[in-house]
């Protein structure tokens, strides 16, 4: 399991630098824009600035904002004893030295998340309402896939991810009520040649403020799809039980509920998008995951196998796609 983990820290950091780039790009042309060309470094600097601020918060308490957004509630073995039991046997099929915390999220959507800087002060959370409807197995299968996002480390690059989001999102929207407010910025009170120059970065800075958080959100998305397909196989590779997890999807997704704790800013955290899109090309689009009935068609495909190649013939088949969801060498070792 540590090649996958290894494999995902590499790509998370890549993703990341990408985010750090719009984000200090950004910076700089709303600097430009509002400040002139003197403002450019200002600009970055604020950017910077409010990211690290973020991140400090994240890394000091991200796990209990998560749990504050979603209003979990711990619990022990006494109160939910099956829930726990079901917790430390996944915990002890992946090898987690650490037991995770327990909480429950009193909410009729069914739902699940996991959360933590780390597999040391690491968090699995789950809604009343997929309690309510799962059977041993299904919950088996759901508290698995969430295990694999600690042990895959992904816990880490979501927060971070979630926070470099946000940093982008609250530049764009100063800049964007700072224009709307100004009625245009500095350009008015620009000589001639300043005043078209100002024009042109005002412009830019326009189109950019408005397409960052659109790309930030897409390179979001696009690894998080991802990350879940990889949590799917290894939480069937852990319950050596594909069906349950599948079947716990299938309700997942014939449930019309949305959620009603948290918000859009952690709906990537969850096992499903807890908020269903209207329309099939903005679903499409937008979605946090990939779509369930994909997840569900492999993890019934794999049949009675639940090793990582099984899992990579079954997305291939399902997909029609050459794309390795699984790191060839967690294939070989899984194999020796």
């Amino acid at each position: 399991m540590w090649e996958v983990a290894r494999k995902n820290r590499r790509k998370s950091m890549i993703l990341l630098m990408l985010m750090g780039i719009i984000l200090v790009g950004l910076g700089f042309v709303l600097g430009g824009a509002l400040m002139g060309p003197d403002g450019t470094i200002a600009g970055i600097v604020i950017a910077l600035l409010l990211y690290f601020i973020l991140l400090l918060i994240a890394f000091a308490g991200g796990k209990s904002i998560m749990l504050r957004m979603g209003n979990a509630k711990e619990v022990g073995p006494d109160e939910y004893p099956q829930l726990y039991n079901i917790v430390e046997e996944m915990r002890i099929a992946a090898g987690m030295p650490f037991m995770p915390k327990v909480y429950v999220i009193h909410d009729d959507a069914p739902n699940a998340f996991a959360a933590g800087m780390s597999p040391k002060n690491s968090v699995v959370a789950v809604t009343t309402g997929l309690l309510r409807i799962m059977n041993r197995d299904e919950l088996q299968g759901v508290i698995a896939h969430e295990i694999s996002h600690i042990i895959n480390r992904d816990i880490r690059y979501m927060t971070i991810a979630t926070i470099m989001v946000a940093a982008v999102a609250i530049l764009s929207q100063i800049f964007l009520r700072a224009m709307f407010y100004s009625g245009g910025g500095r350009s008015r009170s620009s000589g001639k040649g300043g005043g078209q120059a100002q024009i042109i970065m005002l412009v830019v800075a326009l189109v950019f403020a408005i397409l960052a958080p659109i790309l930030i959100r897409f390179l979001y998305f696009s690894l998080s799809r991802k990350r879940e397909y990889l949590a799917d196989a290894s939480g069937a590779r852990l319950t050596r039980y594909p069906e349950g997890l599948a079947s716990a999807l299938e309700k997942i997704g014939n449930s019309t509920i949305d959620l009603k704790s948290g918000g859009k800013a952690n709906a990537p955290m969850y096992i499903a998008n807890p908020f269903k899109p209207k329309g099939q090309k903005l679903r499409n689009l937008s979605s946090t995951h990939p779509p369930l009935e994909n997840r569900i068609k492999i993890l019934r495909a794999m049949g009675n196998g639940f090793s990582y190649a099984n899992y990579q013939q079954a997305f291939e088949s399902v997909t029609k796609k050459k794309k390795s969801i699984i790191p060839s060498s967690a294939i070989v070792n899984d194999q020796a």
